[in-house]
């Protein structure tokens, strides 16, 4: 039987209108069903109160619950393989922080970070801060400079591990302000008793975790880590003022299985995004002395890769050897 054309012509552009018809259906349909967003570093610290967070909002937003599910150890890349092993539906999320930047050189992975997770969206960059023990005798990053280098590998520097981001920044800090500093590793809390009772003189720490402890007195700040001051510590210098060039951020963001439908990466894009536009989440970042991340998933792709390629460039320079 012979088809007209026009009828030919209807029904061949309605059967390719499927395709996207069936798509556009998935996104408005997602989530049918509660989320989970698996996050790598336990309860209570800054990546779990993110993910709680942002959770939160896309649960009303999206009105399905996100359930935040603590998978802590090896730096976090036990949580990433679980999402990595995770049906790429939409369903299973991973809280990416500068941790997956620093694992894909410095630890051997049973997965492709790169390759097996796709970018959905940023949510906050946090800055670090230099912190001294008070007998260290400085008060500027100036003035600690010169006095480790007139005290060549007798000043400790802590961090919470091998590979941990208190670590790298602290290396970062040593190529560029060219200074011996001797590294003392500890197991993540404990880096905290180990400064205060003076066991090691300086810390690259996490700021939410500093701030009590340099608002009392009991640790002195030297500078905040990236290139603008802290709402929070506003009369802090930025390290880049003594170090040109010095800018590390703990950062976080959220990303799914690789060939989870782009439909779907879209929409949970879209909510983020709102989420982080709202001044009422905008105010419990900045609690956090965090600035928002906004953009596209490329975008933040893009900052996935560039904090890789630094990170994957400050390991080899400094000679950190893989953890097994």
């Amino acid at each position: 039987m012979k088809l007209p054309l026009r009828k030919f012509l209807h029904l061949a552009a309605g059967a390719a209108a499927l395709p996207a018809a069936s798509r556009i259906a998935r996104a408005q349909a997602y989530p049918s069903r509660s989320v989970r967003l698996i996050e790598g570093f336990g309860a209570g610290g800054a990546p779990d109160i993110v993910a709680r967070l942002i959770g939160q909002s896309l649960s009303e937003r999206l009105e399905q619950s996100f359930v935040v599910e603590n998978r802590s150890g090896a730096n976090g890349n036990i949580a990433t393989e679980a999402v990595v092993r995770a049906p790429p539906d939409g369903y299973t999320l991973l809280l990416i922080t500068v941790g997956n930047a620093i694992s894909t050189t410095m630890f051997k992975l049973n997965f492709n970070f790169i390759r097996d997770i796709a970018p959905v969206a940023g949510i906050v960059g946090v800055p670090f801060v230099m912190e001294v023990h008070p007998s260290v005798p400085v008060k500027t990053v100036a003035e600690f400079i010169a006095y480790a280098k007139a005290n060549p590998g007798k000043i400790n520097l802590a961090s919470a591990g091998i590979g941990n981001v208190t670590h790298m920044a602290g290396e970062m800090f040593k190529m560029m302000a060219g200074v011996d500093l001797f590294h003392v590793p500890y197991r993540g809390a404990q880096v905290f008793p180990a400064l205060l009772a003076g066991e090691v003189q300086v810390y690259f720490g996490p700021l939410l975790s500093s701030i009590g402890y340099i608002r009392a007195g009991n640790l002195r700040a030297l500078a905040v880590t990236t290139t603008t001051r802290s709402q929070i510590l506003p009369d802090v210098q930025v390290l880049s003022e003594t170090v040109p060039g010095y800018d590390v951020s703990s950062w976080y963001g959220i990303g799914a299985p690789e060939s989870t439908p782009a439909e779907i990466v879209e929409r949970l894009n879209t909510a983020i995004n709102a989420s982080i536009a709202d001044p009422k989440f905008q105010a419990q970042l900045t609690n956090l002395g965090g600035t928002v991340l906004p953009g596209s998933p490329t975008d933040f792709g893009k900052l996935i890769s560039d904090e890789t390629e630094k990170w994957g460039k400050v390991i080899v320079a400094a000679n950190i050897k893989p953890i097994p």
